[in-house]
């Protein structure tokens, strides 16, 4: 056959003739004047469309089963929410058909095969990055605004799925009651969402920091310390009369102590300033709202004081009960009262002497003939732990009461007293709350009352192994089997998170175990893993590549893309660019 340029000149008009009226019949559209024409003046056939053209490599796409149901499928912009997509991407092949239904209506509608529907729990677990506990700063505004920027846009180029960050009571109303200052917050939500990271607000009623020589000292509002001092009996006390002022004694939680409100008031009040501030991000951005319940934003008692429960040589102690203030005596003493029992409720808890290393020195604790084994020991635990229940109860009941509607989940967090798991009277729990010993299960009651209000249970340890503890009577791993356990049974959603923050592979290797514990369920409850916290050594070349491989394993190896914001339109920027852009913003120097 002759080359198309070799041929005459009538041969060469017949086949370019040819070839166009194939390709039109192809296409449908008419070959001949008159029948252009003749389709211009026909009605619109709108049920008739042209097939989604393939998706482009940085989509995912699933191919729909043959047969599926037909839905339309109206065009759309991309929300920020849905700029991470897993790189296994897959193409339409050539032999595959996508099917077309016709019915009345406008035109502009693409109507194709709809994609099955996705597991109720997808493998994998998104990561949340906990922002520094002074990303604003105790004047109310973002500190280090242009390194958050570069920081934030590194996380959403590593795949991370958004940020945790705390709103500090002692920032928002530090003016006075009432007066709430959210600009600084509202700021750093906008900036989580213009890198389309989703939030998780903690509300946290409790101080950072272990006083005025901590750089990271935020404390209590001012007014509220103003009367703490003036009714000392508002901090938890010990049986050495010491104060602890972290946070509110929670034997006063219904009384009127604060400048005429209760503290449930003033934590109601700041719940629905927050949720009618954050109106347009909750449910979108805002997905989660954690509720401090203590010290550390911890559901717990301050048995020991948090600057120093990871400082070597003092978590081994066992603990102080914290029920000696007069609201907690009252408590206690009516509760006798009611049992008969009125010489039980007087004085806080019998048997509390010796060492506070040494458990077998302690009348209480002791494995034989221990009080903490008794009928006056499970008076006395039940009634203390009970306190704490009742206390992390009110809270959820208001945040269900106040987020209802919204979106958003709520969430509270169990400490991870792990320090005495392996004795029999677990001191360390008991002087937290936590009424668990080698005979009852103490977290059961604390995930069912989670479960009643819906509320996701948060625990650390995930990164913390048996085998690197010194202290033969700790386990961390068989506590958090525990916490999970008791998630499990209640079908509560699960986020972990890590007790130390540090970046080697063997503390990731054991989240990853650790996660595995939980994810996978098909039960429809959640599993997510927040790293705490975002430093500056964080971005340093060799942990930032541990952390985006992290990132991938944690989300079923799953390579993510992250689509950056820019002046000129959309890019995709690799994580080590960004993390250049972080080096050059000096970011937390």
């Amino acid at each position: 056959m002759l080359p198309y340029q070799n041929r005459g000149k009538k041969e060469r008009k017949w086949l370019r003739t040819r070839y166009t009226r194939a390709d039109r019949a192809r296409e449908g559209q008419p070959h001949t004047h008159k029948a252009a024409a003749a389709a211009a003046a026909a009605p619109p056939m709108a049920a008739i469309t042209a097939p989604p053209p393939p998706p482009p490599a940085s989509t995912s796409c699933r191919l729909p089963r043959r047969g599926g149901p037909l839905t339309r499928i109206a065009a759309a912009s991309s929300s920020p929410s849905s700029r991470f997509r897993p790189s296994s991407t897959r193409r339409p092949s050539s032999s595959t058909s996508f099917s077309a239904a016709g019915s009345s209506g406008g035109g502009g509608e693409i109507l194709h095969v709809s994609p099955p529907s996705p597991p109720a729990n997808p493998p994998g677990a998104p990561v949340y990055v906990t922002l520094p506990a002074d990303a604003v700063g105790p004047g109310g505004r973002v500190a280090r605004r242009r390194a958050m920027g570069a920081s934030l846009a590194a996380l959403a180029a590593a795949g991370v799925a958004g940020v945790a960050f705390e709103l500090w009571w002692g920032v928002v109303e530090r003016q006075g009651p009432g007066e709430y200052d959210w600009a600084g917050y509202l700021d750093l939500a906008a900036m989580a969402r213009r890198h389309g990271l989703r939030v998780r607000a903690i509300l946290a009623f409790h101080q950072c920091g272990a006083g005025p020589h901590d750089p990271l000292w935020i404390p209590l509002p001012k007014w509220v310390l103003e009367e703490m001092d003036k009714v000392p009996d508002l901090s938890y006390t010990n049986r050495y009369q010491q104060r602890n002022k972290e946070y509110i004694s929670l034997g006063c939680d219904s009384l009127p102590v604060l400048k005429g409100r209760s503290p449930m008031q003033a934590y109601s009040d700041f719940m629905r300033s927050f949720r009618n501030t954050f109106e347009d991000y909750l449910g979108a951005i805002v997905t989660e709202v954690q509720v401090g319940m203590g010290p550390g934003g911890e559901l717990r008692y301050p048995s020991c004081p948090t600057e120093k429960l990871n400082q070597p040589g003092s978590t081994s102690k066992l603990g102080e009960f914290q029920c000696y203030d007069k609201f907690m005596q009252a408590s206690l003493s009516a509760h006798a009262q009611i049992l008969g029992i009125q010489e039980w409720g007087s004085g806080g808890s019998i048997g509390i002497d010796g060492s506070q290393h040494n458990l077998e020195e302690s009348s209480f604790f002791r494995a034989d003939g221990g009080y903490w084994d008794t009928p006056y020991g499970h008076f006395f635990l039940e009634w203390y732990s009970g306190m704490l229940v009742l206390h992390g109860e009110r809270l959820c009941m208001i945040a269900d009461t106040i987020f209802s509607g919204t979106g958003v989940t709520i969430s509270g967090k169990v400490a991870g007293m792990h320090w005495h798991y392996y004795t029999c009277a677990h001191p360390s729990e008991l002087t937290a709350g936590y009424y668990n010993t080698l005979l009852r299960d103490g977290y059961l009651p604390i995930a069912q009352m989670f479960a009643k209000y819906k509320a996701a249970l948060c625990c650390g340890c995930f990164d913390l192994r048996d085998a690197e503890k010194t202290n033969p009577e700790s386990s961390p791993e068989g506590t958090l089997r525990q916490l999970i356990g008791a998630a499990k049974m209640c079908n509560l959603p699960l986020n972990g998170e890590n007790s130390v923050t540090r970046l080697d592979d063997a503390s990731l290797n054991q989240v990853i175990r650790s996660s595995r514990l939980y994810s996978g369920r098909s039960s429809g409850t959640s599993f997510s893993f927040n790293y705490v916290r975002m430093n500056k050594s964080l971005f340093e070349f060799h942990n930032w590549s541990r952390f985006t491989k992290f990132v991938r394993q944690m989300s079923d190896a799953r390579t993510f893309l992250a689509r950056l914001d820019v002046r000129r339109g959309q890019q995709y920027l690799s994580s080590m660019s960004v993390v250049w852009v972080v080096s050059r913003a000096c970011a937390y120097t």
